[in-house]
């Protein structure tokens, strides 16, 4: 039995949010939520590598291919802009994730928890690939800009 993305996050919320609330008190909330970050990071790493093993085609392609996973369950609504072998852009118009933090309590936590993983995720498809991302829905905008890109060569130099 599959069960969507936005689920398991659901589920795990009910320990991860007063395990940070815990960390935040007993460490102060700037090194609780580096050492999250840290933790979720090589979490997050794997499965950019398990996502890069999928398939073929360009690191942009492989993450056009998983989008589905993360937005199963109706969590995402999403609206392309670009998708080539060299960037796949669009923007999260709707996000379940966001809207269940919100209903309980902590965006904020939202945020570290669901969003900050992108980045670390992106790197283990490809250091090749980057990720921009100058807002979020769990931050308080309308929508979430993700844009993945190879870098060019001048940068990888």
């Amino acid at each position: 039995m599959d069960i969507p993305l936005v689920e398991q996050v659901k589920a795990q919320a009910k320990v991860l949010v007063p395990l940070v609330k815990t960390l935040e008190a007993e460490l102060g909330e700037k090194q609780a939520h580096a050492l999250v970050r840290k933790a979720l990071g090589g979490w997050a790493y794997k499965m950019g590598q398990q996502i890069s093993a999928m398939g073929t085609g360009s690191p942009t392609e492989k993450m056009a291919a998983a989008l589905p996973l993360f937005a199963a369950g109706d969590a995402l609504d999403i609206e392309v802009l670009t998708q080539t072998p060299d960037a796949f852009e669009f923007n999260v118009t709707g996000c379940r994730y966001a809207q269940f933090y919100k209903e309980l309590g902590v965006p904020e936590l939202g945020f570290l928890l669901v969003c900050t993983p992108d980045f670390p995720l992106t790197e283990g498809v490809s250091p090749e690939l980057e990720l921009a991302r100058t807002q979020t829905i769990m931050q308080g905008a309308s929508y979430c800009d993700f844009r993945w890109r190879m870098k060019s060569k001048d940068k990888q130099s």
